[in-house]
């Protein structure tokens, strides 16, 4: 069975059928990850995200349900060149074809992904339509052009919690993290770290938090565009006054908003495990997992805050910390989930801020 790949602006390319039959709309990206599409698929920042894979076979260790980072896979649809039908893995329960045909993603293989990469990051990320079952170009094309933008909506509003869980209940330290689309691997490094972790949906009162009166608070990642996200920008204005606080990916861009920063949208974003980050406080270079298509205004926050990370490809910033109180962010993954350590130090570093001042309570 054929499939059809159209972006917004015209541009049109073929594969065949690959997991669901149906067609859906997003925004087409890519990711430069080797490994970790379990990872990727159920990740909530690609919620409303047409994925497409740069490396040339996918599918080759099937699927690990424990290694999802959310219950379900999150992306809008899914992009390959070539698809290994024979998975090689002990852990395997499920191969990716039939992974998505069970979760009802539409995916394309036999795709020129090389060429689809190439074009969005001269052209930038945009709509697109994926489908398997439309029989025309300028059909595809017109659902391409008439998807929501993502720029202007809050999407994290849809990947949330809808009620508060414990997701570890003994520790030393009580963290709340406040949920835009958490990854499970966050909440288990906190976890690793002994600490009870409670989650909270995004639109949490700062009464109830008050309540459960946490001795840190973390902004998770997110899918989408931070400014609209007006009831969390709202509540890190008043969280970061009063507990020690870190913010990963979305997080991190709605504490610049907190500070009164501005965020801005990438021509095609970061979205792979090998993004190149400077420790400008040790001078080490971090290689980093990242996914994430807006970014932090420079020019905005320099003045409120301490710049300690860059990104080596384009400058933008990728941490950040208050110059007064416990208040630090990043732009990129440290748990990883896929990608490498090199950034889980952070980890150790927030829970010992925490600690610390738990003390003086």
């Amino acid at each position: 069975m054929k499939g059809i790949i159209a972006l917004s602006d015209g541009f049109v390319l073929h594969g065949s059928a690959f997991g669901y039959n149906g067609t859906s709309t997003g925004e087409v990206v890519f990711n430069t990850s080797i490994t970790g599409y379990e990872e990727i698929l159920t990740d909530p920042s690609y919620y409303y995200q047409i994925v497409t894979m740069t490396v040339s076979e996918v599918g080759n260790y099937g699927i690990t349900l424990a290694d999802e980072q959310s219950p379900k896979p999150q992306v809008a649809g899914f992009i390959i060149h070539n698809e290994s039908r024979i998975p090689s893995n002990y852990r395997s329960k499920i191969s990716l074809n039939d992974y998505l045909k069970e979760n009802k993603v539409v995916g394309l293989k036999q795709v020129d992904t090389r060429t689809l990469t190439r074009y969005i990051r001269s052209r930038g990320a945009m709509k697109g339509c994926i489908s398997t079952e439309i029989g025309t170009e300028e059909e595809a094309i017109e659902l391409a052009q008439k998807a929501r933008d993502i720029v202007g909506i809050d999407l994290s509003t849809e990947v949330t919690t809808k009620k508060e869980y414990e997701y570890s209940s003994t520790g030393d330290v009580r963290i709340v993290v406040i949920d835009c689309g958490v990854k499970k691997g966050i909440l288990e490094n906190l976890k690793n770290h002994n600490a009870k972790v409670s989650v909270l949906p995004k639109n949490i009162t700062p009464k109830r938090l008050n309540e459960i009166n946490p001795d840190g608070v973390v902004f998770s990642n997110g899918p989408g565009d931070p400014e609209p996200i007006n009831d969390v920008i709202e509540l890190s204005k008043k969280v970061l006054l009063r507990y020690p606080t870190l913010g990963i990916c979305l997080g991190h861009q709605i504490l610049c908003l907190a500070l009164s920063g501005k965020t801005f949208k990438l021509k095609f974003g970061h979205r792979g495990g090998n993004q190149p980050v400077k420790n400008l406080l040790t001078n080490k270079v971090e290689i980093t997992a990242q996914n994430h298509g807006f970014a932090v205004d420079y020019n905005s926050v320099k003045d409120k805050v301490v710049i300690t990370h860059i990104n080596l490809n384009d400058s933008t910033v990728e941490g950040m910390k208050h110059k007064d109180l416990p208040v630090f962010s990043l732009q990129y993954h440290p748990e990883a989930c896929p990608g490498p350590n090199d950034a889980k130090y952070i980890f150790s570093q927030f829970i010992n801020t925490v600690r610390t001042y738990a003390k003086k309570k």
